[in-house]
């Protein structure tokens, strides 16, 4: 698993018009070529009578399956501008349709490659990129008499906490990321003078949204 990528934040959609031409950017978060190819046969039953339905999508941690369609314009015009997009952002497990209504203008191929590279752009900015970091949940078994202490100290650090349970002891649940597992037991004993029992849970991701500087 990896320890961090990008990918969509959710499913979603952006037109723009380009010399008359309407070009609706459709995205979706996949994370398999059938998801994949249903959602693009989604996309082209819903626009049936668009001039193009064009799309390219990366599923895979290493990018393993990549694919690209043109619909019919003119090679390498549409679905390889979407896909160097999904590549440039360092996208994975994401798919996208652009759906064309042709305007009137014949645009030309550079043309042509501008535009499905714009449309698909401003559609990731509309719809949103998160990243996405692998964490392990600790849980953290104290006496009652800790918990005040632990749960401000918690609350106030950069871990972000899951759940705390009230039992016979108090179990807290906090989400930690990888990198720093060893560092968070250090400091939950440090805090507690050794009066507490840590077990390591689940492995998850967490989503944090991206801004692009």
């Amino acid at each position: 698993m990896l320890a961090s990528y990008f990918t969509v934040k959710e499913t979603g959609e952006h037109e723009i018009v380009i010399q008359k031409s309407r070009f609706i950017a459709h995205i979706k978060r996949v994370e398999t070529e059938q998801e994949a190819q249903e959602f693009i046969q989604v996309i082209k039953k819903k626009h049936w009578d668009a001039t193009h339905n064009c799309s390219a999508y990366l599923i895979g941690e290493q990018d393993q399956i990549q694919k690209a369609n043109d619909d019919g314009e003119p090679s390498g015009t549409a679905g390889v501008p979407i896909l160097e997009v999904l590549k440039k952002r360092k996208l994975k497990d994401s798919a996208v349709v652009v759906t064309r209504y042709f305007g009137g203008i014949k645009l030309g191929a550079g043309g042509l490659i501008r535009a499905y590279g714009k449309a698909t752009s401003e559609g990731l900015d509309t719809v949103g990129i998160v990243e996405r970091k692998l964490a392990q949940v600790i849980h953290v078994k104290i006496d009652y008499t800790w918990l005040g202490k632990l749960e401000k100290e918690l609350r106030a650090s950069e871990y972000k906490l899951k759940e705390i349970h009230y039992l016979d002891n108090v179990i807290i649940d906090t989400f930690v990321e990888e990198s720093s597992v060893e560092t968070f037991v250090e400091w939950m004993v440090e805090l507690t003078n050794g009066q507490c029992t840590i077990e390591k849970g689940e492995t998850v991701y967490l989503e944090e949204d991206y801004i692009r500087s």
